[in-house]
């Protein structure tokens, strides 16, 4: 994986290289309008289900869409990247917003945006490289496979008075109430869904959303007229007018500017709150930042240009500090609409821009229609959501081809995301691979006899490979068991570029070790070991422990 990123933080790094140091012509203003229409048309309905599942509002998604859209394309480090709600973060948003109401996920969001904000001025950017890609198509299948299972309720129709938080128990749970299920909603659902899935066949243009929407809105027609009652936003979501009246649906108003913390209900600002919310922030700026970079990875695989992947971070802090003032959960890069906005032939942020405003366009124009999309719909918009989301091809080929570490790393991941926490999953995924990796590296080191004259009772070998901690002490064990009745044993270090604390240790054993009558020479050491034996003062010992600058010398 190749992440680019100058060692430089540059503040609206990917606006000026797109706008300034390229000329921006009106042409190229034409086509960042075609893409910004294009990916707002995706990303209005997006948002509000991604709000919905996230236990929030619709609008509160739209807000997420306009402020941190606008905010992280100014800010950030990828050129292409459109930002907002995503999918992956509903597995994290939904409890908070559960537990704490609006307020605490909002100010949540904020704690996240200054860590965020850190790590890119840390310059953390380039750490994604360390994390396998076994351990990220594990957690976001697990992602997948959550929203998928979260969306069952509303594509279904069915009647619970309450959803368990945990996994197993709300699987149980909608299996109990598989009796309620409303064929008048799973018709609207199956209706949406299946226009999603052919309409790519078609090979239009148009992306699949808007006709999806308008099938699923056609099925909810026909259903009332026949007095079918049917769930839909305005149904189910209300807000309150300034002169104290209810209103239905979403609020045909811009989004007001507010302390986070002081919403409606809330309890307030408090120390004791900002310590509970820390880990809950952690994991969304975890999650913000592997999901915001690997999306830039992409876009950078499908354009040829190249991000900042500090000033992205920074950007991604900053757009998540700014939200919630306005009502704007938490947010980052979405992989889906920013490819969608390659393909419509963006050329810069400003079409991530316009995408924003025409969200912003639909929030005061079109909100009393918007009312009207039903539940059923908006869960079929998700369930293709978490389907893209899985990599089931991905995870399938894995399964037939890969290592079976590999293997192992990924459904670990997978099952710890479904049943338990995503930092859970990415830190246990993350120590596994690791442990796993150096158990690799720890076979690939080894020994070799060298083909030379030598005299009698002399033993001459090639160590092959990194003698760290994980290899060290078996290869002087076998050197141990090789050497018996030797007095002399002479060890090539040629091929062995490293030497850590837990190698230099077990050479030490094994000279403490020797009988009196046999000595130990180490010829053609590499620099990077030679230091660490000199920091640590490993001397010749006279008789027991020589150096030699090549083989024939030793010998």
């Amino acid at each position: 994986m190749n992440i680019s990123g100058s060692r430089r933080i540059r503040l609206f790094s990917a606006l000026v290289d797109a706008c300034f140091h390229e000329k921006y012509s009106l042409s190229r203003l034409l086509k960042d309008a075609i893409a910004g229409v294009t990916v707002g048309i995706i990303a209005i309905p997006l948002a509000m289900a991604l709000a919905i599942a996230s236990g929030v509002p619709p609008q509160y998604g739209l807000y997420t869409s306009a402020i941190a859209g606008i905010v992280i394309a100014i800010c950030g480090g990828s050129r292409f990247s459109v930002s907002g709600p995503t999918a992956a973060f509903v597995v994290i948003l939904f409890p908070v917003s559960q537990q704490f109401g609006l307020s605490g996920l909002l100010l949540a969001t904020l704690m996240s945006g200054f860590i965020l904000l850190l790590m890119g001025l840390a310059r953390f950017g380039k750490l994604i490289e360390y994390i396998p890609l076994p351990v990220t198509l594990g957690f976001t299948s697990g992602i997948g496979i959550t929203i998928g299972t979260m969306q069952f309720k509303d594509f279904f129709g069915l009647s619970m008075a309450t959803v368990p938080e945990h996994y197993v128990s709300k699987v149980a749970a909608l299996v109990m109430a598989l009796p309620t299920l409303d064929f008048g909603e799973a018709a609207i659902g199956i209706v949406t869904l299946g226009v999603l899935i052919f309409w790519p066949k078609l090979g239009l243009r148009v992306p699949g959303h808007l006709p999806a929407l308008l099938a699923g809105c056609a099925v909810m027609v026909v259903l009332m007229h026949t007095g079918h009652p049917v769930a839909t936003i305005g149904s189910r979501f209300h807000y309150l007018l300034p002169g104290g009246a209810q209103g239905n649906g979403i609020p045909s108003i811009l989004p007001q500017f507010t302390l986070p913390w002081s919403q409606t209900g809330a309890a307030g600002l408090s120390w004791s709150l900002v310590q509970t919310l820390l880990p809950a922030a952690f994991s969304m700026a975890v999650l913000g930042a592997i999901e915001s970079l690997l999306c830039a990875v992409v876009l950078d695989g499908m354009t040829g240009k190249k991000h900042h992947s500090n000033n992205e971070l920074i950007g991604q802090g900053i757009g998540n500090m700014i939200s919630p003032f306005f009502g704007g959960i938490t947010a980052t890069a979405a992989i889906a609409r920013s490819a969608a906005n390659v393909r419509a032939g963006a050329t810069s942020p400003v079409s991530a821009i316009i995408h924003a405003l025409l969200v912003i366009l639909a929030l005061l124009v079109l909100a009393p229609l918007l009312s009207w999309l039903p539940l059923a719909a908006m869960a079929a918009l998700l369930l293709m959501v978490a389907w893209n989301m899985s990599e089931a091809h991905k995870v399938v080929d894995l399964l037939r081809h890969g290592p079976n570490d590999d293997i192992l790393v990924m459904l670990t991941c997978m099952s710890l995301t479904v049943l338990f926490d995503m930092v859970i999953a990415i830190t246990a995924g993350i120590v596994m691979a690791s442990l796993l990796f150096m158990r690799r590296i720890a076979q690939l080191t080894r020994l070799t006899e060298v083909a030379a004259e030598v005299p009698e009772k002399t033993l001459v070998l090639r160590i092959n490979g990194p003698l760290f901690f994980a290899a060290a002490e078996r290869i002087f064990s076998e050197i141990r068991e090789r050497s018996e009745g030797m007095k002399v044993i002479v060890l090539l270090w040629d091929r062995v570029a490293v030497l850590d604390a837990g190698g230099l240790n077990s050479l030490r054993q094994f000279i403490n070790a020797l009988p009196g009558d046999t000595e130990l020479r180490l010829a053609e050491i590499p620099f990077q070991p030679l230091k660490t034996m000199a920091r640590a003062r490993l001397h010749p010992i006279k008789g027991k422990l020589s150096f030699y600058s090549t083989l024939q010398g030793a010998l």
